[in-house]
């Protein structure tokens, strides 16, 4: 586990099925997860059975960012596309009930997740995908250290049209 004062970052467990469930299939959230269909809990319930493998066979990690206080689970925070050769990786972040946004929970959980990155998997950067019009996101980054590296252009469809893509990276310090 990691903790960062009010919260901790965690392994799924088979109890956050549910959680998962209501997340994942969430149309609000596939945009920014690029999903365009449902997760049923057979896939879901596999997904957790598999969580044990490492990051170096996935690819990917998924924490539980859990808020300790009130002991409540309130999002996940993903490592994706772990590339350990060229020593980069994707950051995805979602804080699912809005009770708890904007309330430095994200900033908190990510934060200790680059820390985790640079220091325990010796990463050299990492990087995040925003959509245009979510200032909120790219404020959380550019807070961290990230700045944006690049625009790519109408890349995502929504129901109103095509929307841009911003990437942010982050380089570990020296």
């Amino acid at each position: 586990m990691l903790n960062y004062l009010d919260i901790r970052l965690r392994a799924p467990e088979p109890e956050d099925l549910g959680l998962l469930y209501e997340w994942e299939n969430d149309e609000a959230n596939w945009a920014v997860s690029n999903t365009v269909t449902p997760f049923s809990k057979y896939t879901l319930r596999q997904y957790l059975e598999n969580s044990h493998r490492g990051i170096y066979e996935t690819g990917q990690l998924r924490l539980m960012i859990d808020q300790i206080h009130e002991n409540v689970t309130i999002g996940t925070i993903d490592i994706f596309d772990f590339d350990p050769f060229h020593g980069r990786a994707g950051i995805g972040i979602l804080i699912a009930n809005d009770a708890y946004r904007r309330k430095g929970y994200a900033s908190m959980a990510l934060k200790c997740l680059i820390d985790y990155c640079f220091r325990t998997l010796q990463l050299h950067q990492l990087f995040c995908n925003i959509l245009a019009d979510n200032c909120e996101s790219m404020e959380l980054f550019r807070k961290q250290g990230f700045v944006e590296a690049g625009v790519k252009k109408e890349w995502v469809r929504t129901a109103d049209g095509f929307i841009d893509e911003h990437i942010f990276q982050l380089i570990r310090p020296a």
